[in-house]
């Protein structure tokens, strides 16, 4: 008391001391910091489905509450990627079109490109048109939808004049491709670091994480009744995982030679396994795609059901493929006798195959279809102009069908499978349903699903702008739909999962989808003519022309200085220092955690040598 009461009094000399500035000053930051507290505090309530995440985690534990939070993610990335497309390109071509502003018409010149390239003719509907017919082109993308905003095609004009400024949409649309896509990977690197840290703190020093739930895990801030007893079950669930993975290592630990061969012969059997299912799946789509691309335009009637099955075709294959795909892959990694964390990140790489290749295969072929020029169909413009007129059209439609079958089965699946199979299995005594049982909630089946749906979306903002509102419309229905089958029809896993594992690996899975998702990208607008019938870059012979001709447009110095730094004269050393960079930062790195070390070593011996005091100074107030 009388060491606080010194320090107390030595800050209240020194305050007095101070100028009325500083006084001010310091007045200021303590009020500064304190209004930003409440708000930091007040906003946390704002936070979407704040209330339902934490009432998971009490119920469930925090690796399912970590798939919730994990699809909150998704719907914030897309909404925000859906506002950056619609502020940039969308609403500035509507306000055009409507006259609100000048606005100038792509145009080529008949000299540059021969008249044929030139048509466009989108099959929007006419006369009479049935309910039919309708539905037909809200799944396909066809009809009414292709002459909407929704597409590439719609987008036709190629400058906008506010006042005396020219807005470059051609531009504006490609620069919002690479925004997108440098935020989306901003944004996961930004969230993997963080979710590194926390496995880095854990697999350091397990026991010290053990010990930080143990003394220092309950919030002593906690009021509420109810919300102590989610506090207390997610305590609960993690120290249950913390157990539960120490006995699996205990459990390998004390395996013998025999057992450990009959494991490893039977994890390369099922690898095996994997191996041919994967190929199965890769050659069935990469038929199924060539078969529809060949006959979906042989068909006499367009607008017949025969078409539209040949045109669902692939979308259809792809869907089953990744519906069984991730079963069997969930049914058999039980046999290989893993950790539950290294469970999820096997079977998320498994299924990644699957699902990520299927849309490469479907991508693939189209554009082997797009640039298919035997016997002269590319000569006059470049491409297959008598299939696909506007082809970046065509490829938006194939996304979009893909994410509206997605979410179909989404729904389907909880409402034909989950909720019969809960009443079957309440109400019914058979010993064959009651063999199935209640299942448990996949988390590796169901973060696949929307990484699968979130590849799409990358791929298909490029050729279809508002795709982005789709998913986040479909993802902000699927919390819901995921929410009830979760607490009516599933049970809790049988071996709990920690959340800090399973929040990095799912964002990893997620980097690899968006990495995947540059590819077909980087082809379509570098590679591949863009289309003469319709969009935005008719002017050009691809979609990257666009940025050297604007380049061309500047000062003389600064032309020098951009094409300069495009160069491999600065690549090179660029590359370079970059290196030395990385290598500098780890080694810096490695320092410290030999300091830290250190560090480590010398409190435990300090707390040694205070045990070895105490039990000292015990031992002489005993024998004076």
């Amino acid at each position: 008391m009388a060491e606080k009461r010194r320090i107390r009094d030595s800050q209240q000399a020194e305050t007095e001391h101070l100028s009325r500035w500083k006084k001010w000053r310091r007045a200021s930051n303590k009020s500064l910091k304190k209004a930003l507290s409440e708000i930091k505090g007040l906003s946390s309530y704002l936070v979407l489905w704040r209330h339902d995440i934490h009432s998971i985690e009490g119920k469930f534990g925090t690796g399912i509450q970590s798939y919730f939070s994990f699809l909150r993610f998704l719907v914030l990335l897309n909404f925000i990627i859906f506002i950056l497309m619609f502020s940039f390109v969308t609403l500035p071509t509507i306000i055009s079109k409507y006259g609100i502003f000048n606005s100038t018409v792509a145009y080529i010149s008949p000299k540059n490109i021969e008249d044929i390239c030139t048509v466009y003719e989108p099959s929007g509907n006419k006369g009479l048109v049935y309910f039919y017919t309708y539905l037909k082109d809200l799944l396909s993308g066809t009809g009414f939808l292709e002459l909407t905003s929704l597409f590439y095609g719609y987008y036709s004009i190629d400058a906008v004049w506010i006042s005396v400024m020219r807005y470059n949409l051609p531009l504006a649309y490609l620069l919002a491709t690479f925004a997108y896509l440098a935020l989306s990977f901003l944004w996961i690197i930004k969230r993997s670091v963080e979710g590194f840290k926390h496995n880095l703190v854990h697999d350091a020093d397990p026991f010290q994480s053990y010990c930080n739930k143990v003394f220092a895990g309950w919030d002593f801030c906690i009021t509420d009744p109810n919300a102590a007893r989610l506090k207390f079950r997610s305590l609960q669930y993690e120290l249950q995982t913390d157990l539960q993975e120490e006995k699996l290592k205990q459990k390998i630990a004390e395996r013998t030679m025999e057992e450990k061969l009959r494991i490893y012969s039977l994890r390369i059997f099922i690898n095996i396994i994997v191996i041919a299912i994967l190929s199965g799946c890769f050659y069935s789509i990469y038929r199924v795609t060539v078969f529809s691309q060949e006959n979906s335009n042989d068909v006499d009637n367009p607008n017949s059901q025969v078409n539209l099955l040949v045109q669902y075709l692939p979308s259809m294959v792809i869907t089953l493929a990744n519906f069984l795909g991730p079963l069997i892959f969930s049914f058999l990694i039980r046999f290989e006798d893993y950790t539950p964390a290294f469970e999820i990140k096997l079977t998320l790489l498994r299924c990644v195959f699957v699902r990520l290749a299927n849309i490469g295969v479907l991508l693939f072929s189209l554009w082997s279809q797009i640039s298919d020029c035997a016997s002269d169909k590319c000569k006059p413009c470049g491409y297959n102009y008598k299939l696909y007129p506007c082809w970046e059209s065509d490829v938006g439609q194939e996304m979009y069908k893909l994410m509206i079958f997605d979410f179909i089965v989404i729904l389907a699946v909880a409402l034909f499978v989950d909720f019969p199979r809960k009443l079957l299995v309440t109400h019914c005594s058979c010993k064959l349903v009651q063999l199935f049982g209640h299942k448990e909630f996949e988390i590796s089946d169901n973060v696949l699903e929307i990484i699968y749906g979130q590849t799409i979306c990358w791929i298909g903002t490029f050729f279809s702008p508002l795709l982005p509102a789709i998913a986040t419309i479909k993802y902000f229905i699927i919390f819901y739909v995921k929410k009830i089958v979760l607490i009516h029809t599933r049970k809790p896993a049988a071996r709990p999962i920690r959340a800090s594992s399973s929040n990095f690996f799912f964002l990893v899975v997620l980097l690899i989808g968006l990495l995947l998702a540059f590819v077909p990208l980087g082809v379509s607008i570098a590679h591949i003519p863009s289309s003469k019938a319709c969009g935005l870059f008719k002017n050009f012979s691809t979609s990257w022309e666009v940025i050297p001709d604007t380049i061309l447009q500047f000062p003389t110095g600064l032309q020098q200085v951009l094409f300069g730094m495009a160069s491999e004269a600065f690549a090179v050393p660029f590359f370079v220092i970059l290196c030395i960079i990385m290598f500098y930062v780890i080694a810096l790195a490695r320092a410290h955690k030999r300091v830290v070390e250190q560090l480590r070593e010398q409190l435990v011996l300090e707390s040694r040598d205070k045990m070895f005091l105490i039990r000292k100074i015990a031992e002489a107030q005993r024998y004076p």
